[in-house]
């Protein structure tokens, strides 16, 4: 066997270390062991001067990735130098490459290999037994990819809000009753998500709770410019959303997201199906009953039904209902879709007009309690619903995050940190951009 193997040394890859002999033990483990190949190695981390004073020699194993399947023991037998600058404070240091920096028991392309694998939706515990590491050593390299990767987010144009759950319902004690027993309420643990709707940077941040004073924090924390740079926001109907941007971005404009709308409505349905078959049987609806029977294709959308399951549908609810409340409660629903759908064709002012106005007049003809519900909800929050129809802006990208959010919570299994969840989870919803950005440095991160 030759003493160095230039062969060897590309094949392990390491820079500034080159492979002297490769020792194959009796259990079959490859020992290789390296010498430093860098002259840069003995220049003092401090004054910058390379040394020529010899102080020790230092035998480290540095944990490494596998190398054609193989988990290869690494030693390298390097130098501990003396600094002999007067003016320099370090007496002494030892030699160190970029792949092995001083102190560091893994090589740095470990640690970025065990943040990949993470931020790729893997569980921590998991990928430190795949790699033969312990669980710190994965949340120190995740951590210094948060810490590198993970800047403050650019202005946007479009700004997206919804919220996830972070854990389960909880009940704490909240003081006494008169009688002295113990007083308990729920605790909802929510996360409010930021996305970029219209841009590449997709969840730009989370914040404790839902409430307006969350979101105005957030945003409070952001800079000027990106306050500034917010023309829209998009979210579901809800009142502290709403209340939270007309405070903190006074100049954008808010937009409803439909497919809450439409879910509104389908509740409308199913609200006014199920008062119906408790007024006419005093009882639940069954699978005997036609009303129960067809109770998801109600909730389809008419150009979904095939003409037989459209009839079977109809007929059913006729002969179930003699009131007509059920379809009633179903062609209002279709017309609020219709009124929806504007949007996809350029939502031109006078369609949208008639639309509503078909909207309004059915419902307020139907004289029914759940329809005059939708009608007066949709009133409260038609400023916003127009600029959707005007604009077609959605959700969706938001709703596509929440997906990846709770996939990395469910690879956890829950979380307990806020600060690790928030982090995990940034770097799973971003990493797409990022690693593109990386590759080609045109494309914004």
């Amino acid at each position: 066997m030759v003493d160095r193997s230039d062969d060897a040394s590309c094949l392990l890859g390491l820079a500034g270390l080159a492979v002297e002999r490769v020792v194959l033990t009796v259990l079959g483990m490859k020992i290789v062991q390296v010498v430093t190949d860098d002259p840069d190695a003995a220049r003092c981390p401090s004054c910058q001067v390379c040394s020529t004073s010899g102080k020790d020699w230092v035998l480290t194993r540095p944990r490494d990735l596998p190398c054609g399947g193989e988990f290869l023991v690494v030693q390298w037998r390097k130098r501990r130098w003396r600094c002999r600058t007067e003016d320099c404070p370090r007496g002494s240091f030892t030699e160190q490459v970029a792949q092995v920096p001083a102190g560091m028991r893994t090589t740095t392309r470990l640690r970025a290999a065990l943040a990949v694998a993470v931020e790729d939706g893997r569980d921590q515990s998991e990928v430190a037994a795949a790699h033969r590491v312990s669980w710190p050593t994965v949340q120190r390299a995740v951590v210094a990819r948060g810490a590198a990767e993970l800047v403050e987010p650019e202005p946007v144009r479009v700004l997206g809000m919804d919220e996830t759950r972070f854990g389960r319902p909880r009940w704490l004690p909240d003081g006494v009753h008169a009688d002295g027993r113990i007083r308990w309420v729920r605790t909802d643990p929510w996360e409010t998500g930021f996305v970029d709707i219209t841009g590449e940077q997709s969840l730009l941040g989370q914040v404790d709770g839902r409430t307006s004073a969350a979101v105005q924090a957030w945003l409070a924390a952001r800079s000027p410019e990106f306050r500034a740079g917010i023309e829209v926001v998009v979210i579901d109907p809800h009142a502290g959303y709403a209340a939270a941007v007309r405070a903190a971005l006074p100049d954008a404009a808010i937009a409803v997201d439909h497919f809450h709308l439409i879910m509104l409505a389908n509740k409308a349905v199913t609200a006014v199906r199920q008062r119906v078959t408790r007024d006419l049987l005093g009882r639940r609806g069954r699978k005997i009953d036609p009303a129960w029977a067809n109770r998801r294709l109600l909730l389809r959308g008419r150009e979904r039904l095939s003409q037989a399951a459209l009839a079977r549908m109809w007929n059913g609810c006729v002969d179930h209902d003699p009131s007509g409340q059920i379809l009633s409660a179903w062609i209002a629903k279709e017309e609020l879709r219709a009124l929806c759908a504007t949007a996809a064709r350029g939502g031109h002012p006078g369609e949208i007009r008639d639309r509503l106005y078909a909207f309004y007049q059915w419902s307020a003809d139907a004289q029914i309690p759940e329809l005059t519900t939708l009608a007066e909800t949709i009133e409260t929050w038609w400023p916003a619903i127009e600029v959707f129809l005007a604009t077609g802006l959605t959700n969706a990208r938001t709703e596509g995050t929440n997906r990846l959010i709770k996939q990395v919570k469910r690879a956890a299994c829950g979380f307990r940190n806020r600060e690790n969840y928030r982090r995990r989870v940034r770097l799973h919803c971003t990493r797409r951009i990022r690693r593109l950005s990386a590759r080609n440095p045109t494309v914004p991160a």
